[in-house]
């Protein structure tokens, strides 16, 4: 049995969420406002949070704090994997990628996004719908809007323009099927709309030094896991252009004997998404469960190992 660390993405950010990061947090925030010049704790104000780049700053940053401080007081996962930006802080806690290049590639990586794309586009969650179903629907609307995330059996997530989205909703909802939900993302991720930027991203990664994971680490795009240092290289740099699929990252794991599904903060959505896979083991979100128990339970695994 075994254990695995999920980090999450753009929608889980709360406005001072780096107000209630963990004891021994403040020289990593400090780290951070070294390398980007400027306070990191200013980025989670509910204003500072309408910035993409702000916003993957955060997530960031609260990943990584809270991985490090359970990691210094628990046994470590045996995997980790994050969608989309949260794939960021899960190659940090593999100890495959520097906090300081992980910082300076996300403030990029935010900047490139937002600029790409400043209004008008972003991502709407379809529920209660399968993948033939929004297949068809994106099929019969065309234009700029594109599959973005297969997340759960009944959760599809779609990108493109918000004129687009509006009228896959629109048609979705006059069919009697599913309910449509915009996310609280300014662009539009995942998906070919996103091809330049990442290319962008990927001339910048070309500088940095990547190691081989410690820690297992789960891509969120191709549900594999990659142990490569070049392999996680394109994988970090080319996700935000490609299909997450998080359905099927889960369900790697679980077949790889992972029986405990811990949540990195912020939020909890992670969890919703995890738990009609993990039916035989535990999932947990660790903003709402004691860290002794959460303590326990990756000891637990590591005893059943």
């Amino acid at each position: 049995m075994s254990s695995l660390f999920a980090f999450p993405g753009q929608g889980a950010q709360q406005p001072g969420m780096l107000q209630r990061l963990p004891d021994g947090a403040s020289l990593l925030v400090q780290e951070a406002s070294d390398v980007l010049g400027e306070q990191a704790l200013a980025l989670d104000s509910a204003q500072a949070l309408q910035s993409t780049r702000a916003v993957q700053l955060c997530l960031l940053l609260a990943g990584v704090a809270w991985a490090r401080w359970l990691l210094q007081r628990s046994p470590a996962p045996d995997y980790v994997a994050g969608l989309s930006i949260g794939a960021y802080p899960a190659a940090v806690a593999a100890g495959a990628l520097t906090f300081a290049d992980a910082v300076r590639l996300v403030a990029l990586r935010g900047e490139l996004m937002q600029r790409a794309y400043p209004e008008g586009y972003g991502m709407t969650a379809l529920s209660g719908l399968d993948l033939s179903d929004v297949e068809r629907l994106l099929a019969d609307v065309g234009g700029e809007v594109y599959l973005a995330n297969l997340n759960s059996d009944n959760q599809v997530v779609i990108a493109g323009s918000d004129r687009a989205m509006a009228e896959v909703a629109s048609r979705a909802r006059s069919r009697g099927q599913g309910v449509a939900r915009r996310l609280a993302v300014s662009v539009p991720s995942h998906c070919r709309l996103l091809d330049g930027p990442a290319a962008e991203l990927a001339a910048a990664f070309a500088s940095v030094e990547l190691r081989r994971p410690r820690i297992t680490y789960l891509s969120g795009s191709s549900a594999r896991p990659i142990h490569d240092p070049q392999r996680l290289r394109d994988d970090l740099a080319g996700n935000m252009a490609r299909v997450v699929d998080w359905r099927a990252t889960l369900r790697n794991a679980y077949e790889r004997g992972v029986r405990l599904h811990v949540e990195v903060p912020p939020g909890s959505v992670l969890s919703g998404l995890a738990k009609a896979i993990f039916e035989q083991g535990r999932v947990v979100a660790l903003e709402q469960t004691r860290a002794d128990t959460v303590d326990a339970l990756l000891r637990q695994e590591v005893d059943r190992s």
